[in-house]
């Protein structure tokens, strides 16, 4: 039998991680068509709201269900704003193992929204579904990225070379491909101990182990 991710709501400090809805078309097309989000990611360009429909009543459920992976809403606990979303793909059950990937609305940056998501997503991820492995892959000049994972406690693998595809801006505001490398991140359980109270103390988040 296939295992499959339960639909899961997880709080924090200042977040609340839940299943993507059709209320979320504006702001997701929104944060896709972001300079970074198109930079960074694959998403297609420009980004529509048709799209941001398939994706959540389409491609989301498909993922879950058939236990490839999860997508999650990523809103602020007080004004329920969408401040991103984050993501499970490649989940290999029998290995325990899965890909995490975050995306921050442009108006969301700079608030360590990400680590926050990130951890707490992690923290069930290694408690409830009993993953052994948490893999991140961050192209090679994405800085912000990698600093998520790094606040998080992952540990830098290596590098795949020439495996990532960016985008970057022509001279006719159009987008080009470019070639780079990708970093590769891993988080296990015992990674986390003690992650939370370091950024505790660096006047960070407190994540909470609250998920229903």
């Amino acid at each position: 039998m296939t295992n499959t991710f339960p639909e899961i709501s997880i709080s924090t400090e200042r977040l609340v991680l839940r299943p993507l809805d059709e209320d979320d078309v504006p702001a997701l097309t929104e944060m896709m068509n972001d300079e970074l989000v198109a930079a960074w990611t694959s998403v297609p360009q420009p980004f529509t709201e048709e799209g941001a429909r398939r994706w959540i009543t389409e491609y989301a459920p498909r993922e879950r269900t058939s236990g490839r992976g999860l997508d999650l809403a990523v809103t602020e606990f007080l004004t329920q704003r969408l401040v991103g979303v984050v993501q499970l793909t490649k989940t290999n059950w029998h290995v325990r193992a899965t890909e995490l990937s975050y995306i921050v609305a442009p108006w969301a940056r700079g608030e360590g929204y990400a680590s926050e998501a990130a951890l707490a997503t992690a923290q069930w991820l290694f408690r409830d579904q009993r993953m052994e492995r948490i893999e991140l892959r961050t192209a090679a000049d994405n800085t912000a990225s990698q600093q998520v994972a790094q606040k998080i406690g992952c540990i830098s693998e290596g590098v795949l070379r020439n495996a990532c595809i960016a985008r970057t801006r022509t001279e006719d505001g159009g987008w080009a491909e470019v070639r780079t490398d990708f970093i590769v991140w891993s988080l296990l359980p015992e990674d986390l101990e003690g992650v939370t109270e370091q950024l505790a103390e660096a006047g960070g988040f407190t994540a909470f182990s609250d998920w229903n």
